[in-house]
């Protein structure tokens, strides 16, 4: 059952939509929908609509499985007719009788868009609204573009749409969005009695599609328009489906709201099918599907409740790591080796939380209780009543490997012990203990308690209840944890190692370090390669590249330049001076003396032709960076590093800023076309050295013409069933 009609003795016909969880506007919820409409109106008995969601919930929207299908089989029939004109505008808002939504729980996207076309609203406390289309790469396509800014006027209505921002059912009735808002028991009863109210011209009859008191006159409206285009090409310069969705809304400012819808359905199916969309709803699906893992979150386990956590360490990681953890309330004992390095500790947590209520995002009160579930401690006293210990200490071996010979005395039998590095092997840090069954890594991203991505590494000792433990801690932390196996640099460290030393090459080639920065920024990343190694810190990157280097010898590039300026005291944004100088707000400018580094590097190199730097589009200074990163990709798919390709899509858009309407790094390469990037790879192979040499699952997929994301059919590596 998808819908459900029921008439009243009152003479009102409810319509229920019913689609659990959240009653997702399915192809076959909107044809039932329809069809109530349709025997609603022809029935004599029936003087007025409400619609309602089951289960406390209105509805989430447009099903997102359904854009999915649409999207790959480039068939938009299976919509079942045109949602805006036929369905919202003709059958619901034209009807000779009224119908009013009654809003509980949430009213998103297509939900939303669905309780603007009735005739009036009436909303339950704390209610979702909002209009999140944009974050998949299309726009509101069942008339929101149009009903929106009619009901709360442009400027808010804008800003809805274009930052995907959802308010409350409180805001909502304050800006006029919602007419009604009553105790949740009370919600049917006073939409049954408002839609009678209207039938009867008790109150006003109104077309929201036909109002014009809450837009702003024409000239005014379009200034307000031309400041929204600013700055969306300011945040989001690569993107056309933002300055789509303000045409579709100037057409409807301009021409009146039937025209809007018009030009909101063309746009809304160019942005549909448009590679944007398709990348984006790609993300969506990837990030869903990191909760299943096989051999793990398919045996029927329980997690163990987490109630207290300890943090080894409390630099830069751990203390990110322990404003994570008590921010979502959870008790914390941070571990220092002395007090002036508690001190410090706890004072970066102080800053971390202080820093978001200053920014508004944590209250007085919260802020409070945050900091009163933080202990220091210099010992291990405490550490038999935790559930999970996070070591977070530097990247040094055998201090790694004496802590957790430590932990597995002090700590109960229960406890999950994780590790933050970033590359060490985990077999290596837990091999003078015997719990290899509750070693894991926990691989932060930094800041620790801003970026999203937690990389969870199992060994083939690991146990599923350790993974299952860990990632449901993730979860509660508002993290995306993902599995993967355990290798140097694990999925994305590892994917990514390729990235800084090819851009390394390039200067030793001859070009430009700011041009290569430029280039890789306007691709999309968040920064350039070298922007990045400031952020990361020259410290952390020699040791990190020493470890890559070591595991992976045949296939590197080694650069003077960022040892020669790290001999310098050049240790990137912390001390404001690496590849960029930075100010006291620590703003970037290019660095004068750079330029003796770059003539030492290039000097000490030798490689370019004929002593002479080579010609390079920005297009090829991409591809040069970036290639290789899709080569190592391409490994840690054939060796099973991730349970599938999706995985690293997702992992490199949230730990590295891949750009995430580009989908990920391996659909990524697919639209690019795994041929092509073989073949560039090999040239330059040729050419440059075995930087560049194709994998040999590159070579296979280019060959055969199978997608890099593709389920491989048969694996080659031995390593496999270990890591997985």
């Amino acid at each position: 059952m998808s819908t459900r009609l029921e008439v009243g003795p009152d003479g009102v016909a409810v319509i229920t939509l019913v689609n659990p969880p959240v009653n997702a506007l399915a192809i076959t919820v909107l044809r039932g929908l329809k069809n109530n409409y349709d025997e609603a109106v022809k029935r004599n008995d029936v003087k007025a609509i409400v619609v309602i969601g089951a289960g406390g919930k209105f509805s989430g929207g447009f099903d997102i499985n359904s854009i999915q299908d649409i999207q790959k089989n480039e068939n938009i029939s299976a919509l079942g007719g045109r949602v805006s004109v036929d369905l919202m505008s003709k059958t619901i808002e034209d009807a000779i009788k009224p119908s009013v939504a009654a809003i509980e729980g949430l009213a998103l996207g297509g939900g939303l868009e669905l309780a603007m076309s009735c005739h009036g609203r009436v909303a339950a406390p704390k209610a979702q609204l909002g209009l999140p289309e944009l974050q998949l790469g299309i726009i509101p396509g069942f008339g929101g573009t149009q009903r929106l800014p009619r009901l709360v006027g442009l400027t808010k209505a804008i800003e809805m749409m274009l930052l995907s921002k959802s308010i409350s059912s409180e805001e909502g009735k304050e800006l006029g969005l919602v007419d009604v808002l009553v105790p949740s028991n009370e919600l049917l009863s006073t939409a049954r009695k408002l839609a009678l109210e209207i039938a009867d011209h008790r109150k006003p009859w109104l077309s929201t599609l036909y109002r014009t008191d809450k837009l702003e006159p024409l000239g005014e409206a379009r200034e307000i328009i031309k400041f929204a285009r600013a700055q969306a090409q300011k945040t989001a310069a690569h993107l056309p489906h933002p300055h789509a969705c303000l045409d579709a809304i100037e057409e409807g400012v301009t021409n009146g709201g039937y025209a809007g819808v018009l030009k909101e359905e063309k746009v809304f199916l160019e942005a549909l099918f448009s590679d944007t969309a398709k990348a984006l709803v790609h993300i969506f699906f990837a990030q869903r599907a990191t909760s299943k893992i096989p051999g793990v979150t398919d045996l029927n386990l329980k997690p163990t409740p987490v109630k207290k956590v300890a943090v080894i360490g409390g630099g830069f990681m751990g203390s990110g790591i322990a404003t994570a953890l008590v921010l979502s309330n959870i008790p914390v004992v941070l571990k220092e080796v002395n007090a002036n390095f508690l001190q410090t500790g706890l004072d970066r947590i102080r800053a971390n939380l202080e820093s978001r209520s200053k920014k508004g995002k944590l209250s007085k009160e919260k802020f409070d209780k945050a900091m009163s579930l933080l202990k220091g401690t210099l010992d291990y006293d405490d550490f038999g009543k935790v559930d999970l210990v996070i070591e977070a200490v530097i990247e040094n071996i055998p201090l790694k490997q004496q802590i957790f010979s430590d932990l597995e005395k002090v700590c109960s039998p229960h406890a999950v012990l994780a590790s933050n590095t970033s590359t060490i092997d985990l077999n290596v840090i837990g091999e003078k203990t015997h719990s290899q069954d509750r070693i894991i890594g926990a691989h932060f991203f930094s800041p620790a308690h801003v970026m999203p991505l937690l990389e969870i590494v199992r060994t083939e000792k690991t146990s599923p209840q350790t993974i299952l433990d860990l990632m449901t801690v993730g979860k509660i932390i508002k993290k995306v944890p993902v599995v993967v196996g355990n290798c140097t640099g694990f999925a994305v460290n590892r994917v990514f190692f390729p990235y800084s030393q090819a851009a390394l090459m390039l200067v030793d080639l001859g070009i430009d370090v700011y041009r290569i920065d430029n280039a890789i920024k306007a691709f999309g990343m968040p920064m350039g390669p070298f922007r990045l190694a400031d952020f990361v810190g020259f410290g952390v990157g020699v040791a990190v590249g020493g470890q890559y280097v070591k595991a992976y010898p045949d296939r590197v590039y080694i650069s003077q330049l960022i040892p020669l300026m790290f001999q310098d005291q050049r240790l990137g944004e912390s001390n404001r001076k690496g590849f960029y100088l930075y100010d006291e707000k620590r703003r970037p400018r290019p660095a004068p003396e750079l330029k003796e580094y770059v003539e030492k590097a290039r000097k000490s190199a030798n490689i370019m032709p004929h002593g002479k730097p080579i010609t390079l589009t920005d297009k090829d200074i991409v591809e040069m960076i970036l290639f290789p990163v899709v080569n190592e990709a391409s490994r840690v798919l054939d060796e099973g590093v991730v349970v599938k390709a999706s995985d690293l899509d997702i992992a490199s858009v949230l730990g590295m800023g891949f750009p995430p309407y580009r989908g990920g790094v391996v659909i990524w390469a697919d639209s690019v076309s795994v041929s092509y990037i073989y073949s560039k790879l090999k040239e330059w192979s040729e050419t440059y050295g075995t930087f560049f040499k194709p994998s040999s699952f590159l070579e296979e997929r280019a060959r055969k013409g199978i997608s890099l994301s593709a389920p491989a059919t048969n694996v080659t590596s031995k390593d496999t069933k270990a890591r997985l």
